[in-house]
């Protein structure tokens, strides 16, 4: 059985001209926005911030118990929602797996809260290595302002790594937490092992400043048809693509005690704020990132347009690359078990 047949498309050798036809993408011309976004982004708080409830101030759990005991947590669902102290911030974050080995660092995307991660591919990555998802500063059960670049959430991501006292990590980031992993494997370069950039692009990318207008629109497709705005934004607009969608929109409701915080309106457009300026920056010399790159993305993203994840593959000196088909910026969760096994691949060579 090829790649292809698996539902992934392995490219080695391409020229971004022959792109539309190697991965059936559509017409560039039709590939024109960026972005991310969770339906909870504009939340029910009227604007301000919720209040954030302390962590700890909750039963222990099946999961709680085993740990305490020297097991070890195998569910996200099940994971106990953590916080930890660093740089006048209480980052809240979640993890599981094995604790021996380098720890995989998930960053996560525009107005994502630890909730918004696909526990499939949370589990499955964990049933090898140790998993840890955080809020970033200032958003679901963190506290702080929330940052306004990219650049700063890259310096409070190493400071929570830091404070769990880690002197080396690989990084998995998806949507703006790719842009994100960039920066620290720039900046922090013996910090990081390896990185996995997941529907993401690079700084200056085609198309990636319009994630205002793309939000936005996708936002108001959403409350208009009664929809998750992610079944616009994540997944293609074809019968598997909204199947596909309805299945991670069920998967994210898994967990049912100890929920975290929507985003708050001003969080969300601070966030908004950072993407739009990434993608007006002077593109970065990517070269200087020499670790190990898995890049994986859907044939036809209209979030952070796929011709990026392309560029990134040409510019980047050491990277694998992965083509879904018929997949949208979700997907890596529209193809989970198909990206879990290159993960765990990619990560034990």
């Amino acid at each position: 059985m090829t790649d292809e047949d698996k539902g992934q498309l392995v490219v080695e050798d391409y020229n971004p001209d022959t792109y539309v036809r190697s991965s059936r993408a559509l017409p560039r011309a039709q590939i024109r926005a960026t972005g991310d976004l969770c339906r909870s982004a504009m939340g029910s708080s009227g604007g301000a911030c919720s209040a954030r409830r302390n962590p700890q101030e909750k039963d222990m759990d099946v999961n709680e118990e085993q740990q305490a005991r020297g097991g070890v947590v195998t569910s996200y669902k099940d994971a106990p929602t953590r916080t930890v102290s660093a740089g006048g911030v209480d980052f809240a974050y979640r993890e599981l797996g094995p604790k021996a080995g380098v720890p995989v660092i998930f960053l996560v995307h525009l107005a994502g809260v630890l909730d918004n991660w696909d526990p499939r591919v949370v589990d499955g990555i964990a049933a090898k290595h140790r998993v840890i998802a955080f809020d970033n500063r200032g958003v679901g059960a963190s506290t702080g302002k929330t940052p306004d670049t990219i650049q700063a959430m890259a310096k409070d991501a190493v400071t929570f790594i830091r404070a769990l006292g880690f002197d080396q990590v690989d990084l998995h980031g998806f949507s703006m937490g790719g842009m994100i992993a960039q920066v620290i494997a720039q900046d922090e370069p013996e910090l990081v092992r390896k990185l996995i950039l997941t529907g993401t692009g690079p700084a200056g990318g085609k198309g990636m400043k319009e994630v205002v207008w793309v939000a936005q629109v996708d936002t108001l497709r959403g409350l208009l048809s009664r929809q998750d705005p992610k079944q616009f934004l994540f997944f293609t607009r074809t019968a598997n693509g909204k199947r596909e969608g309805k299945a991670l929109l069920a998967r994210l409701q898994e967990r049912t005690v100890d929920r975290d915080t929507p985003i708050c309106v001003s969080s969300y457009f601070a966030q908004l704020k950072a993407c739009r300026r990434w993608g007006k920056e002077e593109p970065h010399d990517l070269s200087l990132i020499r670790q190990p790159v898995l890049l994986a993305n859907g044939d036809n993203d209209r979030m952070l347009p796929t011709p990026n994840t392309l560029d990134m593959a040409r510019r980047l000196p050491n990277n694998e690359l992965v083509i879904y088909p018929d997949a949208g910026h979700g997907g890596i969760f529209q193809f989970h078990e198909q990206f879990v096994e290159k993960a765990l691949e990619f990560l034990a060579k």
